[in-house]
């Protein structure tokens, strides 16, 4: 379960979560390794791995079932610094945007940032109200192979050109009227579900 994050004893500061949400369908090394490198390059307490009951834009076809794909990230986490989550599920939200609203209602005392993969930046357009989640959410994008240069010249990045900072500097200054992003810089993984699932025979 998952709980309301709490900082060092006597740390009176706000938590930091990192939100890496996906339908982990399944979990692989390179969640892991997009886990680690927030972890590190932002100052993080936390990584959550949110899985997603259902992807709005991703079909169905394929797609293992719930309780399959949240076993497979706690496989991945640990535990404590790396969480695995289905709260998505409980929350009845399958919208970013709404994920968030609701989070930062039930957990006051966290400071979250939204972890996208170099593709998710990419089609981010593509998500409900995202402009929405770019003005309230700090975000911290990951290079992914074969996408970084494409999201670093699309759309999403280029109307958010103006905010974009260092990452140790995402939760340094106050947020004003729109939340700051930034590129976490580091080697690409290559892992992908997509390929996992096809060596798996997952992909009918």
């Amino acid at each position: 379960m998952t709980r309301e994050p709490a900082g060092p004893r006597g740390d009176r500061r706000r938590v930091r979560i990192g939100l890496l949400g996906g339908s982990f369908n399944p979990a692989h090394a390179g969640h892991r390794h997009v886990a680690e490198r927030a972890l590190a390059a932002l100052g993080l307490d936390q990584v959550w791995l949110l899985v997603s009951p259902g992807n709005p834009l991703k079909p169905s076809r394929g797609m293992a079932p719930f309780a399959a794909r949240l076993a497979s990230a706690r496989r991945i986490a640990d535990g404590r610094r790396v969480v695995a989550t289905g709260i998505e599920a409980r929350l009845g939200t399958r919208y970013t945007a709404d994920t968030l609203a609701l989070l930062r209602e039930r957990f006051p005392r966290a400071r979250f940032a939204l972890l996208l993969g170099a593709d998710n930046l990419q089609q981010l357009p593509r998500w409900r109200r995202w402009r929405e989640i770019a003005r309230t959410t700090p975000i911290a994008v990951v290079p992914r192979p074969g996408a970084t240069r494409r999201a670093l010249a699309g759309r999403a990045a280029r109307l958010l050109g103006r905010h974009r900072r260092r990452p140790a500097a995402l939760f340094r200054e106050r947020q004003g009227a729109h939340a700051p992003w930034c590129l976490i810089p580091g080697p690409e993984h290559p892992a992908s579900a997509t390929a996992i699932r096809a060596r798996c025979g997952g992909l009918r």
